[in-house]
């Protein structure tokens, strides 16, 4: 479960899309929303009857200072990720980027503790700030088509172009999961490595669940349509071709 119910994107949902005009997407964009909708309300009674409990016992516990280091060090190894597909996306720039951070970070940040990169980047004129890159949007910038939109069972918001995006990067680029199904023994570390990497996004996201409900009459519909234009965003890297600006 490497990216258990998808909170962190619904993080960079609100904070990414205005809310006040996040624009219904036409149901073409979802054919299989009866289904869809009962995955997420069984997404919501797991999360409303676990995580976020473990969650708010997780974040009364640990010390703030803590939880930035545990999110600091996840947040280092997904930018592994990151440069992998931005080598593959030939955004040589981003992988610059993103491979200095891993570097800066694994070595003078403690594995990835301390997030030196970015405090290097406000300081100063050099750009290495976090990015964001994945595999479905390396498909994405190579224009193959989301598909429809999906609701994954733990996994959250998604489409069938970014659900096949997951299973890549899980298998071949997130150092959390590669190859924890083939060795069993690298298994019995990677599995609690990625529980506590979910449970520590999902408290960074607690704050952030209020916003959410009282934003949203219909909380399926919103972070469904705020999930696509996200990602849509994110595939054309925030320049959006000029049809999709008028509209």
């Amino acid at each position: 479960m490497t990216r258990f119910f998808c909170f962190k994107a619904v993080t960079l949902l609100l904070l990414g899309v205005n809310l006040s005009g996040c624009a219904s997407f036409n149901n073409q964009q979802d054919p299989l929303e009866s289904i869809n909708r009962t995955v997420f309300e069984f997404n919501e009674a797991i999360d409303d009857k676990v995580l976020e409990p473990v969650a708010r016992g997780y974040k009364w516990v640990v010390p703030d200072p803590i939880e930035m280091v545990v999110g600091n060090f996840f947040s280092n190894l997904n930018d592994v990720v990151v440069t992998a597909n931005s080598i593959l996306q030939l955004n040589f720039s981003s992988a610059l980027a993103s491979s200095t951070r891993v570097l800066i970070n694994t070595t003078f940040g403690m594995l990835g503790m301390i997030d030196i990169a970015s405090d290097i980047s406000m300081a100063s004129d050099i750009d290495i700030s976090k990015r964001n890159e994945d595999f479905g949007q390396t498909m994405g910038h190579y224009g193959i088509a989301s598909g429809p939109y999906l609701v994954l069972p733990f996994l959250g918001p998604s489409s069938l172009r970014d659900a096949v995006g997951i299973g890549v990067d899980s298998f071949f680029a997130d150092p959390v999961t590669t190859g924890v199904y083939l060795n069993s023994i690298d298994a019995a570390i990677r599995i609690p490595v990625g529980g506590a990497r979910a449970l520590d996004t999902r408290a960074q996201l607690l704050d952030v669940e209020k916003t959410l409900e009282e934003a949203a009459l219909d909380k399926y519909e919103f972070i469904r349509d705020a999930y696509l234009q996200r990602r849509h965003s994110l595939v054309h890297n925030g320049n959006l071709p000029s049809s999709d600006e008028a509209e």
